[in-house]
């Protein structure tokens, strides 16, 4: 009889701890991530790597998609937030594919650039050129169309040749192309390969690439704790990058297939942007950029009409 009770007892406390500890599962909100390997996206590798996402309540999955097709994924439900540039959600939301930035992640700090031929001496030098670049409505398009601009010349210009960052490197450092359009950690790759060519600008000498990182209002208006759950754990992120650099970086590093020394190499070429930035960031520059880039975007033909400028951001989230 002593035993059937202690069975009996043994079962409900079993019955009773699980019963406990399943609201803490049901209450993680599952929430699918678009993004690439580019340097500033990577805290959020790490606040999923690192399990700051979970302690936060979120389950994350985080999902390599092209910058040029990530709209797509958002379209089919496949993803529910991406990062992305600053200008790439006014094309988005101008094609009708509606999003919100809640926070900003990082400015480029000369990780964007054009990587030229060593006897080109000035980006006008590239007119009747190739140049190497990912698809219209993508940052590295985009960078190139705004180097261009400001040196005289359009796309127009130059013969376009559509290749993702990475591979537009790769091709550049084995001999193709006049001219690379690419990024971290892509752009070290070129800076190691000094007899290929060089770097002739950068987001140090134009300074326009910035990412945020956004959801679908859809989402956002379902799952208000999530949002500002995902943006605190990017800003966790950052301060674990700030106590521990070594184990972050080699967190971060190992995303890309980078050593930690390599990827803390290529992040000097950035700023990732804390919440005391965004708050800067959001009460005047983010504005005042999305309208000079929409009209870039217009005279480029990639939007035909400026979205709502005033629904392109939502910043409760990072208050």
């Amino acid at each position: 009889m002593k035993t059937t009770l202690k069975t009996h007892a043994l079962t409900l406390a079993c019955v009773t701890a699980a019963a406990l500890s399943a609201p803490a599962f049901a209450q993680e909100t599952k929430v699918s991530i678009g993004m690439s390997g580019w340097t500033g996206f990577a805290p959020l590798t790490l606040a999923k790597e690192a399990g700051i996402f979970k302690k936060n309540g979120l389950d994350v999955t985080i999902k390599k998609i092209p910058q040029a097709s990530r709209h797509l994924a958002i379209l089919s439900g496949d993803i529910q937030c991406a990062a992305t540039t600053v200008e790439t959600w006014i094309v988005w939301n101008a094609n009708g594919v509606p999003t919100q930035q809640i926070f900003q992640l990082d400015k480029s700090y000369g990780a964007d650039g054009m990587a030229v031929r060593k006897d080109v001496t000035k980006i006008a030098d590239l007119k009747g050129k190739t140049v190497a670049a990912s698809a219209p409505g993508t940052a590295p398009y985009f960078t190139l169309a705004w180097f261009l601009k400001k040196n005289g010349l359009t796309v127009k210009d130059v013969k376009v040749v559509n290749m993702e960052p990475g591979p537009a490197a790769q091709a550049f450092i084995a001999g193709q192309n006049d001219a690379a359009m690419t990024y971290e950690p892509y752009l070290s790759a070129v800076r190691n390969a000094p007899d290929s060519g060089k770097i002739i600008a950068t987001t140090l000498d134009y300074p326009m690439i910035m990412d945020t990182f956004g959801c679908t209002p859809e989402f956002l208006g379902k799952n208000e704790k999530a949002a500002k759950a995902l943006a605190d754990s990017y800003f966790e992120a950052l301060e674990m990058i700030k106590k521990d650099p070594a184990k972050a970086n080699e967190i971060m590093g190992a995303d890309v297939k980078q050593t930690g020394e390599q990827f803390g190499n290529s992040s000097k070429f950035l700023r990732w942007q804390d919440k005391a930035a965004n708050k800067t960031f959001f009460a005047g520059e983010h504005g005042k950029f999305s309208e000079e880039a929409a009209d870039l975007l217009l005279e480029l033909g990639i939007i035909k009409a400026k979205p709502d400028m005033s629904k392109l951001a939502n910043t409760r989230f990072v208050q």
